[in-house]
Order: C-alpha cells, then structure tokens, then sequence
C-alpha cells in the first residue's frame, strides 16, 4: 500500500529553473522564485561554498549567513543583492536550493537480523547508538518509541515546520528534548506541551522499522535498532507540512551529527527524500555537502534509490549533427506546473522548441537565447541554458511549465531537439518525481536505467534499492543505475513492499517503497556500529568501511552479475556482515601479533 502525500499545496511544487547558478544576477532578474522568498522581507536563500570571513560578507550585505559546515552556508539575503554577494572574492559558488519529496509506496528474517539481534546469536539492540530520522517527524507518543518504564527514547526532536525555540545556532522551529518530552508523555494535553506532530506519517514508519521496540505489539513488530536512542528532525519551510527544501536537509544534517558530537555517540542517519532536478551525478552543492560531511564524526548515512524506477520520468537519448528528435510524454489532469531537466554535453550545440497538446508551440529556442520566457493561453513556459561550473562539465537544459488559472491541459507533449554542431550527442532528461506529478504524466519510451533520485547520488552514502523479500525480485518501482557508470549503482537492497511498521496515531500498517527499505539498513548501521565501536570491536565502524561489510555480506544469487544496477551488491543479510567482521577482526589481531 503506497502512502505518498498529496496534500502539497501547488503554489509549493513550482521548483527552480536552474541547478547551476554562476550568472544567478542575470537568472534572479529573468524569473521569479516564489517559494523561495520570505514574502515579507523578499528575501531569498542560497547555497554557498565559501572561504574566508562568509558573516561579513553577509553582514555587509544585510544578510544571514548560517555555516553549516567547513566553507558551507546558507545565506539568507534580499533578491536585488545577489549580484553582489556572487561578486565577492570569498565566493566560490552559489546554488538555489530545490524541493523534495518522501518516497514511500516485518522483513527482518529476510535481511538476517534476528539472529544478530537474539542474546545466543550476536546479542545487539543497537543501545549506545543514536539513530536520527529526518523525515516528516515522529509520533512521540506511540509506545514503539518509549522505554519499559514509559519515558521516551527519544532525545531530541527539531520542527522546522514550527515558530519556537530553535536549536542553538539556529534561526528557525522549535526543538524539543528528552525531558519535554517526557513531561508531555505524562501530560492530559500532550501536544500542548510538545506540539509537534507526524501528520504525514512517513518520518514514524520509518523510525518504527529502524529503531521501534515492538511494545505496542508486545515486541511482535519490533524494529532492527530497538535500544538505539533517537534524534528526530521534522523537515519542512516555515508552516508546510510534506515538502522540504535541500536547505532544510543541510540544516539537519549539521544537527543530527552536532547532537552526536556532543554526546559522544556515534550516528546513523536515515534520511528518505529524492527528487529528480539535477544531473544524477553528485556535482551539487547540496550533494557535495551530503558527501563532505558523511565523513565528520562517526557518521553513516543512509538514503533510498526513489520510487523511480518504473515511473517513465527518465529519458536517455543520443542525437547527431544536423539532426532532428522528437521526443513525447504525457502530461495527466490536475497539473498546475512541471519541469523537464535536460543535461547534455557541453561541447554539444542544439536548439529546442516544445509543442502543447493543444498543437501551439513554443517556437524555436536558441542556446544564444540563454533564458527566455514563453507566454502561451494559460500557460507560461520558461527555458533557461545553463553553464558549466567547476563542480560539472556538463549544461542542463531546463524548462519550466506553469499554468496562469487552473491546470495545465493533459494530453501529449512533444520536445524537439534540433542538432547543429554534435561531438558527443549523448543526453538525459527528466521529469519530476511520481511524488510530484503522479503516476499519469511519463515519457512515452523512457528508460528504467540511471533512476535514482537525488540525493541518493551523493558520494559516501549508503544508497539502498528496494526489493519483493518473499519472491526474491527487485521492486519495480526501484530506482536503478545508470549502466555506464557502475559508481552510481546501489549499495544493496532490502524488503520494500508490505512492511508492517508503526503508524502515526498508534499502532500499525502496512507500507511500500524504497522509504522502507533504507531504514532496515539504518538500523542494521545502528547494531554493526554497536558492536563495533560501543563494544570496541572495530573503533573505525562508521562511513565507507562500514558500507564495504553491508556490500560484502550482502547476498547474492548465482547466475548474476554483482554489482548491477538494480541490487547493487546483493540484498542485506546482516548476519553475513557481522560474521565477515568478526573474520576480518581475528585477522587484524593475528597481524598484530606479529609485529
């Protein structure tokens, strides 16, 4: 059963026209940017990758500057001055952030968990740990995230979404702690002590596989991690519930891994966000953050592939000079505003023109036009050529389609290319995720490959597919590799379909998606990272070594290929990982021995 949310308002699902923003003054005075400004102030955030002094910079601007972590910050400043700050030598790059979106459509016996967790097996709980889920929030009071003597497990809880106290360091939400939320627990009028709430549902089904003790059930449906403590930060701009921003995610990154600084624990983050507008290649400052900072502290961070997979949003084309390519998709009822995301080689020269179902067209649009804006009847197309950065050698293409009054018609679209001057002509498009567009707007031949949504491309994250555990195949929906380039393939897949996990309210329900599917391996994080560094078995069990043992003891099938772009390295067998650990620890002691 898939629990995706539909209640983002429309306004909220217009996304940015560009990716790259190195001519952002010129692009700021072309296009409006309404969800991203605050209206009252008309200010805007960005992205910067910094060196020097970036508070006086901002403050000389009359803006905020918030560091979030080395040579990144989100500044928060008026329109009209982002020439200006692009124009600082302290400026290394700016990037708008851009919208995202839960992908959500037990297993443990498949994945091999029980018998890591039973005292006569490997006796691990995940206790020492710190799981933090950023998601849509937690349902505080459900008894899978309390003790046996009722006080909650969980350690702090971060709304963005609220106007409270925030969290040192920060200008924005409320954060609640342990002892709040102990006192609300025991409150006649809970959520008038701590008002934070999961009405989405999909941050509590999360944490509930990951790190829930079953005490509902009594211990029936117990979670992987069910001793780890818990961070939970609700994700989401000033009032909106299911809709966060990349900037949103980079402030709770730096959060959750402060939080376990500071309390000396190591942390495993689960974090099930994707959208579609980007290269797919980890060359964003929002994906190079997620990168830079899985390497502080004792950190592993765990993101799913997206739903994806079978959604018909990717399209890979290759075109030759002087050629002409018609490409079509569908667009279905209800849309207000879409995107299409064309990355391309930048030593490659073509022009573009759409045509609407209703036979106008945009007419052609040169790349000497760089950004233009097309008005047609009830609609309003704008197309922006971008540049190479010096973070990706490739230009995005980026089209943007909004209705005046209403929805935009249904119905087929067609995008031409024109070629001029070819050297490469291999290209990729996409349309925004099922979470944004549903299930009736795809591309008439698309292609299954290189689906996996950002910011799962990241560098250093564990990236987990998602698979049917009682047939053994991969869940259609999962997003897959881009089978030429096998960096970009998965980590490892784990059950994704039918989970039986905590529900928003009490007790539980049944839930399908790749969303699912990371937290069993967050969880899985939790207890390696138990035994190894809490235990002191292997103090290094964070980062990529502990993504290489989920990779080696993953499972695999004969008569297949390993890694491939759909499983990646198999499908988790926990079991199997720790018996490698414990083999590559006897290892390193008879080695020590000898010197």
């Amino acid at each position: 059963m898939s629990k995706e949310p539909r209640n983002i308002p429309a306004s909220l699902k217009r996304d940015i026209f560009v990716s790259e923003i190195s001519n952002e003054s010129e692009l700021i005075n072309e296009f409006e940017f309404p969800e991203f400004i605050e209206p009252a102030l008309e200010r805007i955030e960005v992205i910067a990758k910094f060196n020097g002094d970036i508070v006086r910079v901002a403050q000389s601007l009359d803006a905020e500057a918030e560091i979030i972590y080395e040579n990144y910050a989100i500044i928060t400043i008026a329109k009209d001055k982002i020439k200006r700050l692009a124009s600082y030598p302290q400026i290394e790059h700016l990037e708008l952030p851009k919208n995202l979106y839960f992908e959500l459509s037990s297993s443990l016996s498949s994945s091999c968990i029980p018998s890591v967790q039973r005292v006569d097996g490997f006796n691990l709980s995940g206790r020492g740990v710190i799981v933090a889920i950023i998601d849509s929030g937690i349902d505080y009071m459900h008894p899978d995230f309390r003790n046996s003597d009722g006080t909650s497990r969980i350690l702090f809880i971060w709304d963005q979404t609220q106007s409270g106290t925030p969290p040192v360091g920060f200008y924005s939400g409320a954060e609640y702690n342990n002892q709040q939320i102990n006192n609300a627990i025991l409150s006649e009028t809970p959520y008038q002590v701590v008002p934070s709430r999961d009405t989405n549902g999909h941050g509590t089904a999360v944490a509930g596989i990951a790190a829930g003790n079953g005490r509902a059930s009594n211990g029936t449906n117990r979670g992987v991690a069910f001793e780890a403590d818990i961070i939970a930060v609700k994700v989401g701009y000033r009032g909106y519930e299911s809709f966060a921003r990349s900037t949103e995610l980079m402030r709770a990154l730096k959060y959750v891994i402060d939080k376990a600084k500071r309390f000396g624990k190591p942390i495993c983050i689960n974090m099930s966000f994707g959208m579609n507008n980007g290269s797919h290649k980890g060359d964003s400052l929002f994906e190079t953050f997620i990168t830079e900072i899985s390497s502080n502290w004792k950190t592993s961070i765990i993101i799913p592939t997206g739903n994806e997979g079978a959604a018909g949003h990717h399209y890979h084309g290759k075109i030759q000079t002087d050629e002409v390519q018609e490409i079509e998709f569908f667009t279905g009822p209800g849309l207000e505003t879409y995107y299409l995301s064309l990355w391309k080689n930048f030593a490659d020269n073509f022009a573009v023109e759409i045509i609407f179902p209703d036979g106008s067209s945009s007419g052609v649009i040169n790349i000497e036009n760089q950004a233009k804006t097309v008005r047609r009847p009830n609609l309003i197309l704008n197309v922006f050529y971008g540049q190479p950065s010096h973070y990706s050698l490739e230009q995005e293409v980026f089209f943007n389609i909004t209705a005046t009054q209403g929805p935009l018609p249904q119905g087929i679209v067609k995008l031409r290319l024109i070629a001029r001057n070819i050297v490469d002509g291999n290209y990729d498009i996409w349309l925004p995720t099922i979470e944004e567009v549903g299930e009736e707007t795809f591309f008439s031949d698309p292609s299954i490959y290189n689906t996996i949504t950002i910011p799962a491309t990241a560098e250093k994250v564990v990236r987990v597919a998602g698979y049917n555990a009682r047939v053994g195949n991969i869940a259609l929906f999962s997003g897959r590799g881009d089978l030429a380039d096998t960096n970009s393939y998965p980590d490892i897949a784990a059950p994704s379909i039918d989970i039986i996990t905590t529900k928003s309210g009490g007790g539980y329900d049944s839930f399908t998606g790749t969303s699912v599917a990371a937290p069993f391996v967050t969880g899985s994080a939790a207890l390696m990272m138990q035994w190894g560094i809490i235990n002191n078995n292997d103090p290094y069990l964070y980062g990529q070594r502990l993504r290489a043992f989920l990779r080696i003891g993953a499972e695999r099938k004969t008569g297949i290929v390993y890694p491939n772009a759909s499983f990646g390295y198999g499908t988790l067998c926990l079991y199997n990982t720790m018996n490698y650990l414990v083999e590559y620890q006897l290892g390193e002691q008879f080695w020590l021995n000898l010197t």
